[in-house]
């Protein structure tokens, strides 16, 4: 971090940070806040330096769409004043969100006892799919794990993995991401969230993938001419897709394309408060 610090200051480059997952950190490394490492840096133009977060993830309130913009740069701070206009916090979720906040004792236990119970379901769950043969990638953060699922295609291509991962949704019945609708070069990984149920909807979930690998792997021995491959991976042929559903690369690039509007807009909202 100290050395991005330094190039972003040599070639004068903005540096933002999202620092959205700073207390879900369940093993070492510790998190550190890029506001504590530049604390040690001498001639640093903090100006440069601007911080996001929300409680969407230390804090389990996704729902209540609240995030904070906190920046050294006086003109980055009068910005984003004026447009949070756009998007403002109703009054019932700030009166909630304060008391809340204002609740040191809560806040103090809430962050001491999440980490520990987020590296509990962890192991639990990264364990239950080791004992079928799936690794995942190491991680000591975050509420996802990354499932490498690459011994499943039928082909190591992008519409193996969607078919793939419209089996898991509709016949496994298991809530996945594939790896390509968040720019993931390789297919075969899929983004699974560990954190947002119960142990017993966990067991639950072990289990259904569980029966979903030995039966592919009994399939696979007694029938040479791998038809299961049909009902369990698919073929890559067939990639079709529900005509009520979208595929993960158009909600990308539906995505993409939002993205790129907004940011128009938001320009040019910007140049008319000047």
């Amino acid at each position: 971090m100290e050395d991005i610090v330094a190039f972003i200051n040599e070639k004068q480059i903005h540096l933002v940070c999202d620092e959205i997952y700073a207390a879900t950190t369940f093993s070492t490394p510790e998190f550190v806040s890029v506001a504590e490492v530049i604390q040690a840096i001498e001639g640093c133009n903090r100006d440069l330096i601007h911080i996001i977060y929300s409680l969407s993830k230390d804090m389990g309130l996704p729902g209540f769409r609240v995030g904070i913009i906190y920046s050294y740069n006086d003109a980055v701070v009068s910005c984003a004043r004026k447009m949070s206009s756009f998007g403002l916090v109703s009054s019932q979720t700030q009166h909630l969100l304060a008391a809340m906040l204002s609740d040191d004792k809560f806040v103090d236990k809430f962050l001491a006892e999440s980490p520990k119970r987020l590296a509990t379901r962890h192991k639990l769950f990264t364990e239950g799919l080791a004992q079928v043969g799936i690794g995942c990638l190491k991680s000591h953060a975050g509420l996802f794990v990354w499932m490498d699922l690459r011994h499943l295609l039928e082909k190591p291509t992008l519409e193996a993995e969607l078919a793939l991962w419209h089996v898991i949704i509709n016949d496994v019945k298991i809530n996945v991401s594939p790896g390509s609708s968040f720019h993931c070069s390789e297919p075969g990984w899929f983004r699974v969230c560990f954190a947002n149920m119960d142990d017993e909807t966990v067991e639950v979930a072990l289990k259904r993938i569980r029966k979903f690998v030995h039966q592919g792997k009994q399939n696979d021995k007694t029938v040479k001419n791998k038809r299961w491959r049909k009902n369990l991976r698919l073929s890559s042929k067939s990639t079709k897709y529900e005509e009520s559903g979208l595929s993960p690369r158009l909600m990308s690039l539906i995505r993409q394309s939002l993205t790129l509007l907004f940011s128009k807009l938001e320009l040019k909202l910007a140049s008319c408060f000047r």
